[in-house]
This record gives C-alpha cells, sequence and structure tokens, in this order.
C-alpha cells in the first residue's frame, strides 16, 4: 500500500507561485508514474500534469503548461508541483496520485478505472 499526503496548498493572488508537494509513505513510488489532477467547485476531477517513473518524461494540460512544472525525487519518495502565473482558475483541490502506467495518468478522464492511489488534496485557491 502507498499512502500519499499533499501538502503546499492555499491562499495566493493571481500571477503568484505555489509549489505542491506529495509525500509517499509505505513503499517506494519510483516504479510508479506520478500524475497531479485538480477539482475545482462544481466540476468533474482533471488531469493536471504526469511524470514517468524515472522523470524522463513528463505531460500537462494544455491550460497550464508552460506555467506549471511537474517533477519527482524518488530518493525522497516525493512529487512536486510548481506552480507559477496562477489565475483564478486555476482555484480547486489538487490531487496526486500514482499508478504503474503513465499513460492512464495521461489520458485520465472523470468516471474511468481510478489510479492505484490517490492522496486526499491540497485546497489552492487563487484571488483575482
Amino acid at each position: 500500500q502507498v499512502q500519499l499526503v499533499e501538502s503546499g496548498g492555499g491562499l495566493v493572488q493571481a500571477g503568484g507561485s505555489l509549489r505542491l508537494s506529495c509525500a509517499a509513505s509505505g513503499r517506494t513510488i519510483s516504479t510508479y508514474a506520478m500524475g497531479w489532477f485538480r477539482q475545482a467547485p462544481g466540476k468533474e476531477r482533471e488531469f493536471v500534469a504526469g511524470i514517468s517513473w524515472s522523470g524522463g518524461s513528463t505531460y500537462y494540460a494544455d491550460s497550464v503548461k508552460g506555467r506549471f512544472t511537474i517533477s519527482r525525487d524518488n530518493a525522497k519518495n516525493t512529487v512536486y508541483l510548481q506552480m507559477n502565473s496562477l489565475k483564478p482558475e486555476d482555484t480547486a483541490v489538487y490531487y496526486c496520485a500514482a499508478d504503474p502506467f503513465l499513460d492512464l495518468i495521461v489520458t485520465y478522464k472523470a468516471g474511468s478505472d481510478g489510479m492505484d492511489y490517490w492522496g486526499k488534496g491540497t485546497l489552492v485557491t487563487v484571488s483575482s
């Protein structure tokens, strides 16, 4: 079993930055692809960013491309999401997830089969 705990959320003004962390425990995540997802009020959960087990491949939703960066430190069993140039529409609960298959992370649609492991989320609020 893998437990994922997100942190780093908070209130930030538009144009600001936040760095989210996803700390894993229970077992190593070095063999898992990892992803960040978000769910805004009244909307379905959506894919934000994904990274391969080695960190060599990364993918982003079009809405965050060029502003967000996903990275991982397998030695620390942690995945990060650096969010720059934040916009009010980035306001959401952000979740990290682990799955053996990066393509399942990148092609995730709400209502589809879930990831192997999910965190409980951290709230990001961007004020205008």
